[in-house]
């Protein structure tokens, strides 16, 4: 498993992996500065899970993913299953870093692949942004260069699924998933951080209560979202299926809400007035310059320009395999009170441990609230 315990998707699958192997034993690669966390995850298992997970300090965008020769020869000689779950996601990282971890990180996880002697599976956790600004019906087994990239994460993360489609090519076993835009549990509301769609829940909760914030865009193009429960036990059952060796999966909506309904919703849901009107997208960021909502300011474009990209992604193999298992993706509708309460509960308790803060105090707050 790479990219835990940084990725949240990453800290979700090794649960779910322990939870339905019974008897297997997986080896985490960790980062330095993030291994007491890690430790803190594990600790917090049941016994006979924790003792089940190995935690290899390294760096899967280093050499031989930072492992000691070593280490690194006993991983080839065991590994079974790889699940590249380590990205770069958000939207502001400097390009180098986007580089180094989204493409540099790919070629080393498809080294210790190829040296697998063992190895009955590759799972590269992409994304379905990689279509980058492409408009219209994407399907699951393209991988088409759109006419240009909203941002570098998407830029390098395309190049990061071309390297691997190749290897896909000469024969390595391989599965890619990709899901739309992630948010939290559809249950519980459990989020890592606060980005993307939950900048709209922050800019509500924050904004006065009686004012109607019009909509970034017009919002009459589907925003594709998909909580992390979905994604872990939908990616669960198409690695594990044989007939996905091979081949794309996108981990999708099938029926997604308008990015107009989802914001109504999220409205609704914390008790804020509807959307009135809206402003073009090259407009948007003067909005978030509004008296009480100064610390959105910060937005980042290329989310706005989400919110206009009119795109729907095919996901015929995901229901092929899907369908029968009885696994679909819970609406929006369903779980975005829970979604909002969370955020609420959150924002709650950061104040509680500074009681000296107040709304709107300063623009890395949405960056990322829980910190």
């Amino acid at each position: 498993m790479t990219g835990f315990p940084t990725s949240f998707l990453a800290t979700r699958m090794v649960r779910k992996i322990l939870a339905e192997e019974r008897t297997a034993r997986v080896r985490c690669v960790v980062q330095e500065k993030f291994w007491e966390r890690a430790q803190e995850i594990v600790s917090a298992l049941p016994v006979r899970d924790r003792e089940r997970v190995t935690l290899l300090e390294g760096d899967v965008a280093s050499m031989d993913m930072g492992l000691s020769g070593k280490e690194h020869v006993a991983l080839a000689q065991e590994v079974q299953v790889i699940h590249h779950c380590a990205a770069a996601t958000y939207l502001g990282v400097a390009r180098e870093v986007a580089q180094r971890v989204n493409v540099d990180g790919v070629r080393e996880v498809l080294e210790l692949a190829r040296e697998a002697k063992k190895l009955e599976r590759l799972v590269h956790w992409s994304s379905a942004l990689v279509s980058g600004g492409r408009r219209g019906y994407v399907l699951e087994e393209e991988l088409q260069a759109p006419e240009g990239f909203r941002n570098v994460v998407e830029e390098t993360r395309f190049k990061g699924e071309q390297l691997v489609r190749a290897a896909m090519q000469r024969g390595l076993r391989t599965t890619i998933l990709r899901p739309a835009i992630l948010v939290g549990d559809s249950v519980t509301g459990e989020i890592d951080r606060f980005e993307g769609p939950y900048l709209l829940v922050l800019l509500m909760l924050s904004s006065p209560v009686d004012l109607r914030v019009p909509l970034p865009g017009r919002g009459d193009v589907p925003l594709n979202l998909v909580p992390i429960d979905y994604v872990v036990d939908a990616g669960w059952a198409i690695a594990n299926d044989a007939r996905s060796v091979g081949r794309t999966f996108h981990l999708v909506d099938p029926t997604p809400q308008s990015a107009r309904r989802v914001f109504e919703l999220i409205a609704q849901a914390a008790g804020r007035p509807l959307p009135r009107g809206f402003l073009p997208t090259n407009l948007a960021t003067a909005l978030l310059r509004t008296p009480g909502l100064e610390r959105f300011a910060h937005v980042p474009r290329a989310f706005l320009e989400q919110l206009a990209t009119e795109v729907v992604y095919d996901d015929r193999g995901a229901r092929e395999v899907l369908d029968p298992k009885g696994i679909k993706c819970p609406g929006f509708e369903s779980y975005v009170d829970v979604m909002v309460s969370y955020v609420r509960a959150q924002q709650s308790a950061k104040r509680q441990r500074r009681p000296d803060s107040f709304e709107g105090e300063g623009e890395d707050e949405a960056s990322d609230p829980l910190q």
